[in-house]
């Protein structure tokens, strides 16, 4: 079944009425909650999203081909990104916000320039679909993820392949870059993660313990820990320095496609598979409030101050904005692993 990563949901409740239900304890299910805004403009599943750096701007890419670039404020369409001639499954922001990439079916991946609208460069290498592309932090490098079972590195500059990383049995489903550019992280249906040094492209480890497929992963923000979100029903947190399993968190069914930290890092959001998308408490491992958001979730994204979700689903031509609530201090641990 193929995939990618990248968003969905969360409601706006009172603050002040959450944050008592919260601190009260067991999960809250808030199906009666609104979304904040809905975006409407393709004309086909939207499969991917990003936000801006600034948070001011939100990228979509769409089973019909193209990358809309949205104002946050006015729910506006502002861009629309022609070029691609099949399924549009990834999308990212530069760190700059002046350009977009965006990874696709048609097993090429493509740099934008936000002013213009237009394709500035075509990268060139895969031999399969494009699940995943990222951009490193300090905005230099471009990765990609393909069902070819590589993850390439591209030059921005020049468009250059400067590394193809190997080592997956399976597809690619998702790349992510360490807060400091020198680790990527890559999930794939062998039921892996893997972590590559950036420069010398070496497999530095590789992540074992999903029964299933995995298609998310993301760094947290401090880069200590990545998660990873399965086929098999499970997020599992991991230790980036030990390669170690801290922490498996259950309860998403069917299964996950995707995951996003909180700019603080003490929540992490999941959908996938069903109709709800899940908050939860990164200290406790528990999950703390779970939203109807779609009839079926495919991805979410965090806002970079935390206070906004995006969410979208490949059975709705939509995108949907929820006021997040804020987390409440963390209890005593009680990761269950």
């Amino acid at each position: 079944m193929r995939a990618h990563v990248l968003l969905s949901w969360v409601a706006g409740l009172t603050l002040a009425m959450l944050g008592v239900t919260l601190l009260a304890g067991p999960r809250l299910l808030a199906g009666e909650l609104k979304p904040r805004a809905i975006f409407k403009g393709h004309t086909h599943v939207v499969r991917c999203l990003a936000f801006s750096p600034d948070g001011k701007s939100l990228a979509s890419g769409s089973q019909d081909k193209t990358i809309r670039l949205w104002d946050v404020a006015t729910g506006k369409s502002t861009t629309t990104l022609k070029g691609h001639t099949a399924i549009v499954w990834s999308v990212a922001l530069s760190p700059d916000g002046k350009a977009v990439a965006s990874g696709s079916e048609d097993k090429t991946v493509k740099l934008w320039d936000v002013a213009t609208g237009k394709s500035t460069t075509t990268l060139k290498g895969h031999t399969d679909e494009v699940w995943s592309v990222a951009y490193s932090p300090d905005g230099k490098t471009v990765a990609s993820g393909s069902r070819d079972k590589t993850v390439k590195l591209w030059d921005v500059k020049t468009g250059m392949n400067t590394a193809t990383l190997r080592g997956h049995r399976e597809s690619v489903c998702s790349v992510a870059f360490s807060p400091d550019g020198k680790t990527l992280a890559s999930g794939s249906p062998d039921w892996t993660v893997r972590l590559w040094h950036v420069t010398s492209g070496k497999n530095t480890a590789t992540l074992k313990g999903h029964t299933h497929s995995v298609r998310p992963v993301a760094y947290s923000p401090d880069g200590k820990t990545v998660a990873s979100g399965s086929m098999d029903k499970t997020i599992k947190l991991w230790d980036v320095a030990s390669g170690q399993n801290t922490a498996t968190l259950k309860g998403h069914a069917p299964f996950v496609f995707s995951v996003a930290w909180s700019p603080d890092g003490r929540t992490l959001a999941s959908a996938g598979g069903n109709e709800t998308v899940a908050l939860w408490d990164v200290a406790t491992g528990k999950e703390r409030l779970t939203l109807n958001a779609h009839d079926y979730v495919w991805f979410v994204a965090f806002s970079p101050d935390g206070k906004t979700l995006a969410s979208g689903s490949p059975n709705e031509r939509t995108i949907k904005l929820w006021d997040v609530p804020p987390a409440e201090r963390a209890g005593p641990a009680g990761r269950e692993k």
